[in-house]
């Protein structure tokens, strides 16, 4: 029912599976075994991946499979080495955009997921807090400042702050976005649903007079993400 504290300490191991049991999460500790290379975890009860996986820099080979994971965190871009990912019979309704940024994946298996197939209609947008609005002044006006500055917690609230994506914005967000799903072409054949997530509504709503350009650039936006899937993903698997 949950990993054993001792497996969380053999540094050098290479190959774990633990497929098949009653496993119901993956423990953020599994980011101490730096070795590992294959993962298998299928045939659980997972309901969420912690970010924490992603601090595993030889991973190549993961399997999640026939659990219950809802979403796939964006972290999850950082697996640099990783070359094959098994979601398939999960719940999946969507994938984080950052997807396109794992540049060795050669096979992504998603048969079986509740893939949204239609227009989404934009997310719930949560007004930023005074916190928030206060470190993307820093972030986006480069306000210098140092540890001793600040209180622990604080300087590291401000390095988790995220990048928008829309090119025309050049703003951060921490905790408040706007999650809009646009579907992109993979491998010319599958249309796969990413979430973006945006620092304001204004990215995703530009004004009336922008509104034809921002259009153009939303398009040429998928095109260049669909060149890049079709280009490097030789295996999707949807059905």
């Amino acid at each position: 029912a949950e990993l054993p504290p001792a497996l969380l300490g053999l540094r050098g191991l290479q190959s774990l599976s633990l497929g098949g049991n009653r496993l119901h999460g993956i423990p953020p500790d599994i980011q101490e075994l730096r070795s590992l290379e294959f993962l298998y975890l299928g045939g659980n009860f997972i309901t969420s991946i912690p970010p924490e996986l992603a601090n595993l820099p030889s991973l190549s080979s993961l399997v999640l499979c026939d659990n219950k994971i809802q979403s796939i965190p964006p972290q999850l871009a950082q697996l640099h080495s990783l070359r094959s990912l098994s979601l398939h019979n999960n719940l999946l309704t969507y994938l984080p955009r950052e997807i396109l940024n794992l540049v060795h994946l050669e096979e992504l298996s998603l048969r079986g997921n509740p893939l949204v197939v239609r227009f989404v209609r934009d997310l719930t947008y949560n007004p930023p807090s005074l916190q928030e609005l206060a470190g993307r002044t820093i972030k986006t006006r480069n306000v210098p400042y140092a540890p001793s500055d600040l209180p622990e917690n604080l300087v590291r609230y401000l390095s988790l702050a995220s990048n928008c994506p829309n090119p025309k914005c050049g703003g951060v967000y921490f905790d408040s976005c706007v999650r809009q799903i646009k579907f992109v072409d993979f491998c010319g054949k599958y249309r796969i649903p990413l979430m973006h997530y945006l620092c304001s509504p204004e990215c995703s709503s530009p004004c009336s007079s922008a509104s034809q350009s921002s259009t153009s650039q939303s398009e040429s936006d998928s095109e260049d993400e669909a060149s890049v899937a079709a280009r490097r993903m030789q295996k999707v698997l949807l059905g």
